[in-house]
């Protein structure tokens, strides 16, 4: 690990100086020349991942497709998607939007006494030791995670700005970042003031990050894999997350449906908001809360009101581009869409 965080790093000293200090010099933000050098490393974590997805993970893609890619215009969308979430673009706007007042929001607290929960008081030891430390905060944040999502798909305002990502029926490994930026703003705001209360490291979280979008890339691909009985338990695959992302199954529970040969539901007479498969890297946190739903099969994914019209005979457009999509959900949060 020690050689890895090494090569990292002199990667992201070259970065820094060649790219991100001069170009801060030049904009006249000379003087966040330390959040520059921690943009550099997430802008190498960006590049490095964007390589792993189109030289391994595409390649699977062919190799072993769940289905037939015909809509391209749909998967061009979501790679602008990914490239303005991977390449540092929404952090950045983060960072001028958001960090003052979280700043200025601890600051207060420390003020009036509020002392954050260290994890490194609690595991005193454990914690020294990187990849150690590195398990127990990846295996936190996923928990965080897994419960964001639940709410995601438990709220109705918050599912009206999550059903975007649902809303992709060609799920390719480009599909991972095809959010409501709104959305990703309330997560990024969870996360952040969960790693100043546990105390993480600002190397490790970058790598607790990097870890975790590149999972999720994996398990949006359209690809046929699963990891076997006990492999399905310990990490989630795609064939695990594509049941999320299915119609009628991973996003909604159905009372007093009828079913299809093929399971599918022919019709319903009430749908709730609830699904499956939740967890975002760990399957145990579905497990344990009566969630997981390991059935080896790859359904159609997507959002049931796209395909089934409501009492009026219409269907819901959540948009083509990238920006109609944005200003659509807009509208379903306002109830006007």
């Amino acid at each position: 690990m020690e050689w890895v965080a090494s090569i990292f790093d002199a990667a992201q000293q070259w970065i820094f100086e060649s790219v991100m200090q001069p170009l801060l010099f030049a904009m006249g933000f000379g003087g966040i020349l330390e959040s520059g050098y921690d943009a550099a490393g997430w802008l190498l974590v960006g590049v490095l991942q964007i390589a792993v997805i189109c030289l391994v993970i595409g390649p699977l893609q062919k190799w072993r497709p769940v289905e037939l890619v015909v809509d391209r215009t749909a998967v061009r969308v979501d790679v602008l998607y990914t490239l303005i979430h991977r390449l540092g673009l929404f952090r950045v706007a983060m960072f001028f939007l958001l960090a003052p007042v979280m700043d200025s929001l601890f600051g207060v607290l420390r003020l009036v006494g509020f002392s954050p929960l260290q994890l490194d008081g609690l595991l005193p030891g454990w914690t020294d030791i990187p990849w150690v430390s590195l398990i127990i905060y990846l295996v936190v944040f996923d928990f965080v995670d897994y419960w964001i999502h639940r709410g995601q798909h438990h709220f109705e305002w918050w599912w009206k700005l999550h059903a975007l990502h649902h809303s992709q029926r060609q799920m390719t490994v480009w599909t991972d970042n095809r959010n409501h930026l709104l959305d990703d703003v309330l997560r990024d705001v969870i996360w952040v003031v969960v790693a100043q209360c546990i105390g993480v490291a600002p190397a490790q979280f970058i790598a607790i990050v990097a870890i975790a979008q590149l999972s999720e890339s994996f398990q949006h691909a359209n690809l046929r894999v699963w990891f076997g009985v006990i492999g399905e338990r310990l990490w989630v695959s795609p064939r695990f997350h594509r049941l999320h992302h299915s119609i009628g199954i991973g996003h909604e529970t159905v009372k007093d449906a009828r079913r299809g040969a093929d399971g599918q539901v022919v019709s319903a007479k009430h749908v709730v908001l609830g699904g499956h498969n939740f967890g975002v890297l760990l399957p145990w946190w579905d497990m344990l809360m009566g969630t997981a739903n390991f059935e080896q099969r790859y359904d159609p994914t997507g959002v049931r009101d796209q395909i089934e019209p409501d009492a009026n005979g219409r269907v819901r457009d959540y948009g083509r581009g990238f920006w109609s999509q944005q200003w659509r959900g807009v509208l379903r949060l306002l109830g006007r869409a």
